[in-house]
């Protein structure tokens, strides 16, 4: 049997560790691993009829080529936001072009999942496992009811994958940021200021809810509560005044919007309609200024997140993660993602990744009255709360 992996969407820690445990699951007995290039995007853009392009999008996996892979963060597979089902006119690869009539208008969306199926049957490849977040894996569900044996492991940093408990790179993402929030008191704290820290989280607000939980941050605004901006102004102004060292710190989701207000986007949307975010913080920190006359620092903490080597229970993760995918795929339990739930390793049929990336429990676990986390009972709760 010859085995197919692919990583897709942001990188994260761990991507590594679950690409060589699954290879040497399989390779062990005695089957043939494939590593797909930049994820969704190697098998759009592979051209049945180059050597170079098959070449230069797919790697012979075996025990010499992921020997340490699992040393490093990201992917050495190279990743993409590529959609396969909705790609725009001017991204279709020029060999493709003949296959559809093309329209002037180009915002129209183009549907290559013939073009996929043919690949990966050109390919040799009996199985495919996709490692990614609710955009890649909501594609290797299409690939699954189109008849493709998929297994799926999730993994992003927001940690909003549904049906699981926890997802690959969510725990150094929060270890990062917790090390970096923390060291910024220091400077906030030295020049008497208020901090505002914003972490990646487009729809969930869960990576700034619990980095700030952890770090025991004065208040922190989510991408699921719309905030008030002359009253978070009036919260921090007081923690600043009862600080003993006259500061205050803030963390922010980049997916949080003011009441009546819009998320800052900016940029083309990618082909899943995303736009790029960043720039609440930014906002934020002006309009402390602005409202205050408080003197502010701001820092993104952006791709530093999830940048740098996996921490240890991203490893675990990671490596059960990608043993477990690679006995599903031998057991012929296709349609399947592996998953996390109560502690225990389990697996989960695909469609249950559907509907949408989760989103925090607004009631369970934040404040909305004060911006800030709330935790009201953690008995029965996952080790990272939901």
């Amino acid at each position: 049997m010859k085995v197919g992996i692919l990583t897709g969407g942001g990188d994260v820690p761990g991507l590594n560790a679950a690409i060589k445990s699954a290879t040497l699951r399989l390779i062990d007995q005695g089957h043939e691993v494939i590593g797909i290039r930049r994820g969704w995007y190697g098998l759009l853009h592979l051209n049945m009829d180059d050597p170079a392009s098959i070449a230069q999008l797919t790697l012979k996996l075996d025990r010499s080529v992921v020997r340490t892979v699992d040393r490093t963060g990201g992917t050495f597979l190279h990743t993409s936001r590529t959609n396969p089902a909705n790609v725009k006119a001017k991204d279709v690869p020029a060999f493709l072009k003949h296959t559809t009539v093309f329209g002037e208008n180009l915002s129209d969306r183009y549907d290559f999942t013939p073009h996929v199926i043919s690949v990966l049957r050109f390919l040799g490849i009996d199985a495919l496992i996709a490692i990614g977040g609710d955009d890649t894996l909501s594609y290797a569900l299409r690939l699954h009811n189109e008849g493709v044996p998929i297994v799926a492991i999730p993994k992003t940093m927001d940690n909003d994958v549904r049906g699981t408990d926890y997802c690959i790179g969510f725990s150094t993402a929060i270890t990062r940021s917790l090390e970096f929030i923390q060291n910024m008191r220091t400077c906030t704290g030295s020049h008497e200021r208020i901090a505002v820290i914003e972490l990646f989280g487009r729809n969930s607000g869960e990576t700034a809810l619990v980095s700030a939980y952890l770090s025991g941050v004065d208040r922190c605004v989510i991408a699921e509560v719309p905030f008030d901006i002359e009253k978070l102004c009036d919260l921090l102004l007081a923690d600043k005044r009862n600080n003993p060292s006259n500061y205050a710190m803030l963390v922010v989701s980049e997916g949080a919007r003011p009441v009546n207000g819009s998320v800052i986007e900016r940029g083309e949307a990618d082909a899943y309609g995303h736009r790029k975010l960043g720039g609440i913080g930014d906002y934020i920190s002006e309009q402390i200024k602005r409202l205050t006359g408080e003197h502010t620092m701001y820092q993104s903490l952006g791709y530093l997140m999830r940048s740098g080597a996996p921490d240890a229970l991203d490893v675990m993760v990671s490596n059960n993660f990608g043993t477990m995918a690679a006995d599903l795929v031998l057991r012929g339990r296709y349609g399947r993602m592996v998953a996390l739930q109560g502690g225990k390793y389990v697996s989960v049929p695909l469609p249950e990744v559907g509907g949408g990336p989760r989103t925090v429990d607004v009631d369970a676990f934040y404040d909305a009255e004060q911006y800030r986390p709330r935790i009201r009972d953690v008995e029965g709760k996952p080790m990272f709360l939901y």
